[in-house]
């Protein structure tokens, strides 16, 4: 393959692109600015969604130059399929014009960049170059998840450092805040002593990666694979940092039919194996008490149990809570948190505590305009409006699980009984 050198003697490969345009003069254009770059390799051109991914799939691209105008297909379902079938691949899609909305529903399928139509030259170079080394910089991280270990090599081990502390947050009714709480809460919790990741554990339909704007390329679905070979490089490569607080994020599967590939052992397993990388572990869990939801029971040390005041969200935490009873689950474990409380509403944290038997530990403020702005934005309240009721209720909380996981600690552990005892 061809080979270009840096200044300063490293050897780095062209730039591979695929020009996906309708229009033949346009194509051509793109084409011909393109090839001019002696670090640019132009692999093909596609008329159609279709054939893009078919050459995107045999050529494995670093580049896709995307035009809008597909007569077959939508180019977010484009970018979604390439970037689902080459993993490294960047986007960049040109546009006679860019609506926010529109950009943000192109990066979460997967775009890089946005290049409005006509593109100028240097624009169009630059953010090829761009892209095209974010793109070989990707796939050289992706093969180190691929090499076989040898059964006369011992894998790697984390560095001996004590044993993290697992927080599963869950709501027994969806859509009372629980993704909300969870990634202000991580954020709220990581510090440079005290590393924190957070793992979507909705692996069907998980929001994660929407509430930090952030993307990720490699999922759980990653490790499976070597479930058992796990190591700290190998663990890194599926990780996504959140730029602003240094966060390590676990994103979801990008297709809900992938969750099927994960047992709640392999789930389990990570889990158990991210404890020894980090202070603490943050795991989202979706509100079915399926393999996922129940491995994480398995694993957790603090339960953030979510409700609302409303009336099914408080039956159905009554029938959870009923299940852990019937399963001997201490609920010493449990941190009971009402979400978005209505002062003007007459079911109050008392009465619920008292009906349920369970004492609703913290209270989360309503404050439906900024969590709402803080989830449209991808930027965590708890970062963004410091000095809202909302963020200092979610640090109040950081407080509260810390201080009930020296209670847990000091507890007998028979009593802290696992949900299965063949976990």
């Amino acid at each position: 393959m061809d080979r270009l050198p840096f200044e300063d003697g490293e050897q780095i490969e062209k730039i591979r692109v695929l020009i996906v345009d309708n229009n033949p003069e346009t194509r051509e254009k793109t084409r011909t600015l393109l090839e001019k770059e002696k670090d640019i390799t132009i692999l093909g051109a596609a008329k159609t969604g279709r054939e893009a991914i078919d050459l995107a799939q045999d050529s494995e691209p670093d580049v896709v130059v995307l035009d809008v105008n597909t007569p077959d297909m939508d180019e977010i379902a484009i970018t979604e399929a390439i970037c689902r079938r080459v993993p490294f691949a960047q986007i960049l899609i040109l546009a006679v014009q860019v609506d926010p909305n529109y950009m943000r529903r192109a990066m979460l399928a997967g775009a890089r960049d946005f290049i409005v139509k006509p593109p100028l030259p240097d624009e169009l170079r630059s953010a090829v170059y761009r892209a095209g080394g974010l793109a070989q910089e990707r796939r050289a991280s992706s093969l180190r998840i691929l090499p076989h270990i040898s059964k006369e090599s011992e894998p790697t081990k984390p560095q001996a450092m004590a044993r993290g502390k697992v927080i599963q947050v869950y709501g027994a009714k969806g859509g009372v805040g629980a993704t909300t709480l969870a990634t202000n809460l991580a954020i709220a919790l990581q510090s440079p002593t005290s590393k924190t990741v957070l793992v979507d554990g909705n692996l069907q339909f998980g929001d994660v990666a929407i509430y930090l704007n952030e993307v990720g390329y490699h999922s759980i679905l990653d490790l499976t694979s070597r479930i058992n070979d796990l190591d700290p490089d190998t663990m890194e490569t599926v990780l996504v940092t959140h730029a602003q607080t240094g966060l390590d994020i676990m994103v979801a599967p990008n297709r809900p039919e992938m969750a099927e590939k994960v047992s709640g052992e392999e789930f389990f397993k990570v889990i158990q194996y991210l404890r020894r990388m980090y202070s603490y572990v943050v795991v989202d869990t979706p509100t079915a008490l399926g393999e996922i939801t129940l491995s994480t029971l398995d694993a957790a040390d603090i339960l953030l149990l979510v409700t609302t005041q409303e009336i099914p969200a408080v039956k159905n935490t009554r029938l959870f809570l009923s299940i852990l009873d019937g399963l001997h689950i201490n609920r010493q474990r449990i941190v009971f948190t009402m979400n978005r409380y209505d002062r003007q509403v007459a079911i109050s944290p008392e009465k619920i505590g008292e009906n349920l038997k369970q004492e609703v530990t913290m209270v989360i403020p309503l404050d439906i305009k900024t969590a709402l702005r803080a989830e449209n934005q991808g930027r965590p309240f708890v970062l963004e409006k410091k000095d809202e009721p909302i963020s200092k209720a979610i640090l109040d909380l950081a407080e509260i699980i810390k201080n009930q996981l020296a209670v847990v600690a000091n507890a007998d552990p028979n009593q802290l009984k696992a949900l299965r005892q063949d976990a």
